[in-house]
């Protein structure tokens, strides 16, 4: 049985790690100077506030747009101190292509990626998961895992999760449509479900653990969170969450407890946690996403999984 160590529990207390996935960028509008303004803006709040963070690469992407802006936009988050990691190369689903075309599909987004690390001294060491699905039967998970391990990938993991991309693509049309009443409303909607999520992550946590833990938060690269970071690191601030590095993160005991979830759906690793301890999380602040914004992005990108 694999205990929790007691030992330095408050300094594992009101921290958290900020992840982006998608880069260079998740939007709807395929423009360049847009997908360049909006990193650029990221990593200028980043640096002010003085917050490390990763961001997770589709190599696809780059290929998108303009390549060579695309890699510079990649560049820049190495240049200001961020970390990269593997989104793998086009976002596929593990429960639709099978765990040797998603293993392939993970290798082919390394190359761009690892040439800017290494170029830089560092070297690709975190994997984040699409759809955050590890595999819907046993097996394939192990295969997944065990390829993983032997290529010095880890598994970044999720405790707080926004849905910030369901915001965010109705965000980018209400841009499109030059509608700043919309913008308005999408970004409070946006940060008062935000608030709700982080309060539900550490409530659930003390109910898993009895104590805070080092968190990892799920955001995207995208317009949304450019013009809302100053507000996001100010919900965290309140909530008593200092950003950290996702290295420093996963130094918590917690993320060496064994991840034993199998399923199809794409959980976040507390209710991994609460299955396999079979304890009932708090129900407050674990709804859906306001109606209206699930309506809107269905308007806009109707591509649920």
């Amino acid at each position: 049985m694999f205990f929790l160590s007691p030992v330095r529990v408050g300094a594992a207390t009101g921290e958290v790690a900020l992840t982006f996935d998608d880069l260079p960028a998740l939007t709807i509008l395929p423009d360049q100077p847009y997908v360049d303004y909006l990193n650029a803006t990221i990593l200028r709040k980043l640096r002010r506030h003085h917050v490390p963070a990763i961001g997770f690469v589709n190599e696809s992407k780059i290929d998108d747009l303009v390549k060579a802006h695309q890699i510079a936009n990649l560049e820049a988050w190495v240049k200001d101190g961020m970390e990269l990691g593997n989104h793998s190369f086009s976002h596929q689903s593990l429960n639709d292509v099978g765990a040797h075309a998603y293993i392939a599909d993970i290798a082919k987004g390394e190359p761009v990626t690892n040439a800017i690390l290494e170029r830089h001294g560092k070297h690709l060491g975190y994997f984040r998961a699409p759809y955050l699905e590890t595999g819907s039967t046993a097996a394939t998970k192990d295969e997944v895992e065990n390829w993983l391990t032997t290529h010095g990938y880890r598994m970044a993991p999720v405790t707080i999760d926004a849905d910030d991309w369901e915001f965010a693509e109705p965000y980018d049309d209400a841009i499109a449509r030059k509608d700043p009443a919309q913008q308005q409303h999408i970004r409070a909607e946006y940060l008062a479900y935000s608030a709700t999520r982080v309060a539900w992550a550490q409530a659930s946590a003390r109910a898993l653990f009895g104590r805070d833990i080092r968190h990892v938060m799920l955001l995207h690269c995208t317009r949304l969170n450019a013009d809302t970071l100053d507000d996001l690191l100010k919900i965290l601030k309140r909530a008593g969450l200092r950003p950290v590095s996702l290295e420093t993160a996963l130094e918590d005991p917690v993320y060496r407890l064994p991840d034993t979830y199998v399923g199809k759906d794409g959980i976040d690793w507390l209710q991994r946690w609460a299955q396999a301890r079979n304890v009932v999380l708090p129900e407050a602040g674990s709804e859906d996403p306001p109606s209206d914004i699930q309506a809107d992005y269905d308007r806009v990108d109707n591509d649920r999984q």
